[in-house]
């Protein structure tokens, strides 16, 4: 086992002014500054963390996910994976426990490892940021968060999406769609996650932002938070058509399990005057991309977690080899459209094979 690396303190609190896309209510982007961020990313002021003592090129790291059960976690062991795949001297060790609710489970799974001295670096993508941070506190190790930030001046790197960047960019094109689809007031109701988490906030800021400065009306006033399950989201959605019988050009959703929902519940409904409604959602996975190309949903703002795990380990490397690394790598997204859905269901689909 090499000598251990001592992580290198990040300048401060580590400000991120631009913030790109992230979690669900369950994230590739974010918030503003990663405390208030639960998977912020962007490019941010702070300086590139400062080189470890460079390595002999040969490392074995652990990437603790929040879940390994699903459809977007599955992507980020396959990007983990790729990345050892293609660096044979460098082992990947990807786990995480059984739900994104399991605490204790993931808690246990982070002392265990830190304690067993066995890896030359940490990615986490913490459940609770701020348990994370404590159990990191003691830690001369280098620690890199995934997905959602930790915030601790133990973190080198946060690898994700930034989601307010992200949500702007999804809202833009959800305006020009609203403008193409006949609507001449352009008014936009949220269905929201849950109510004060960092993703959900940066979300919801992105989503204002891009409405707003696109010449449309967000209704800040109307959010309806559906605490980003899709049976709420649908009773909600209900209220809005009860509320605005006259329609409502964009609903936008803090994840595509609720924007689809929502758009279920208005054709349903059969209401003339949601059949042109904007239907946007937040993470462009294969149902939502599929949903898309059959005219349920609208589109969705992707995230790339596949890049996501694939950046982190090779952000980690390339620490560990002694070379300065950025404390915030964006992984990027792409709106989710029918002109290149099926493009996008067949690159998800490949990961892994």
């Amino acid at each position: 086992m090499k000598k251990r690396l001592f992580a290198a303190l990040l300048a401060g609190a580590v400000a991120i002014s631009l913030m790109a896309c992230g979690g669900s209510g369950s994230s590739s982007s974010s918030s503003s500054a990663p405390a208030a961020d639960a998977g912020a990313a962007g490019t941010g002021e702070a300086a590139p963390a400062a080189a470890a003592e460079a390595g002999d090129g040969s490392y074995t790291i652990d990437v603790i996910c929040k879940t390994l059960s699903s459809e977007y976690w599955s992507y980020i062991k396959a990007g983990a994976e790729a990345y050892a795949k293609e660096h044979p001297e460098v082992t990947v060790e990807v786990k995480g426990p059984p739900s994104e609710t399991s605490y204790d489970e993931q808690m246990n799974m982070i002392q265990t490892d830190l304690g067993s001295g066995g890896y030359d670096g940490y990615i986490i993508a913490p459940l609770q940021a701020d348990t994370v941070k404590t159990l990191i506190a003691d830690t001369d190790a280098p620690v890199m968060a995934l997905d959602s930030a930790i915030p601790s001046d133990k973190v080198i790197s946060f690898i994700g999406t930034g989601n307010e960047e992200a949500a702007k960019a999804g809202a833009a094109a959800a305006v020009e769609a609203a403008k193409a689809a006949g609507w001449e007031e352009i008014k936009c109701i949220e269905i929201a996650g849950v109510q004060g988490d960092g993703t959900n906030t940066a979300r919801m800021n992105g989503y204002i932002a891009g409405i707003e400065e696109n010449g449309g009306d967000f209704l800040e006033d109307e959010v309806h938070y559906a605490n980003a399950v899709a049976d709420l989201a649908t009773n909600e959605m209900e209220g809005i058509m009860s509320s605005h019988p006259e329609g409502i050009a964009i609903i936008c959703a803090n994840n595509d399990d609720m924007a689809l929902a929502a758009a279920n519940a208005a054709a349903k409904a059969g209401l003339e005057t949601y059949k042109n409604t904007i239907f946007l959602g937040f993470d462009g996975q294969i149902p939502a991309a599929q949903a898309i190309l059959d005219g349920k949903m609208t589109m969705s703002t992707a995230q790339n977690p596949y890049n996501m795990a694939y950046m982190a380990v090779e952000t980690m490397v390339k620490y560990l080899n002694g070379e300065q690394v950025d404390p915030v790598v964006d992984s990027g997204y792409t709106i989710i459209t029918k002109d290149n859905a099926q493009e996008h269901i067949d690159t998800l689909s490949s990961y892994g094979k």
